[in-house]
């Protein structure tokens, strides 16, 4: 039993700031702290968070695939092994992903939904380019991960302008709120649209996205 208050858990939790990911997951093996599980399940949280926000499957709940993206985190720090050379983040990331990506797929048998309803914009722009993502186009968010892509702001400015020719009044509202981080269900509420109908909009969107981009390219010199 856990008697210690939050300050002192909190100041527990803040000691852990001087090691690195590697150093806390070792601890938390050996001793099973419950102030290095937290430790980590914060400091991964938002990753979660947004990880899950690239999924879309219909009749799930955003909450639901958080949950299975913790389920990879912890994982993660039951299986690291510091002497594979592996950083931890990298092997969290691919915990997580796999997690959630493995309960999509049981949900899509359990209830016979094909495959195709659901979308991840974190599928690569081309089939031989893994790095270049379409959620990373999207955002614009400087990716840490030296093998990601990092799109400038001024290909994002671009980007943006050309997205409101490319795409429809619905396509815009969908995009907007799935950039918020909305839901599938949300999306469909906010909307008044059935899900399936959000869904074939964000089909739309990502083949928009590929056509513009390879367009794109083609014109560069």
């Amino acid at each position: 039993m856990n008697n210690k208050s939050p300050k002192q858990r909190e100041h527990r939790q803040s000691l852990f700031q001087r090691y690195t990911d590697e150093e806390v997951v070792t601890i938390l093996q050996k001793t099973y702290s419950d102030e290095a599980m937290e430790y980590i399940v914060k400091k991964y949280r938002n990753f979660i968070k947004a990880k899950a926000r690239t999924y879309f499957l219909v009749g799930a709940d955003r909450d639901d695939i958080i949950q299975e993206g913790m389920i990879g985190l912890y994982k993660a720090t039951r299986d690291f092994r510091k002497e594979k050379n592996v950083s931890f983040r990298s092997f969290a990331e691919l915990c997580i992903t796999r997690q959630i990506i493995t309960a999509i797929k049981t949900a899509t048998r359990q209830k016979h939904i094909p495959l195709n309803t659901y979308v991840s914009l974190s599928k690569p722009v081309y089939e031989d380019e893994s790095v270049r993502r379409l959620e990373d186009i999207i955002i614009g968010i400087k990716i840490t991960d030296p093998e990601e892509l990092f799109i400038s702001k001024e290909n994002y400015t671009d980007m943006k302008i050309h997205l409101e020719s490319l795409l429809s009044s619905l396509e815009q509202q969908v995009l907007h709120l799935y950039l918020e981080g909305q839901s599938y269900q949300e999306m469909s509420q906010s909307l008044q649209r059935p899900a399936k109908s959000i869904d074939n909009a964000l089909q739309r969107i990502k083949h928009k996205i590929e056509v513009y981009l390879k367009n794109r390219d083609n014109e560069c010199p």
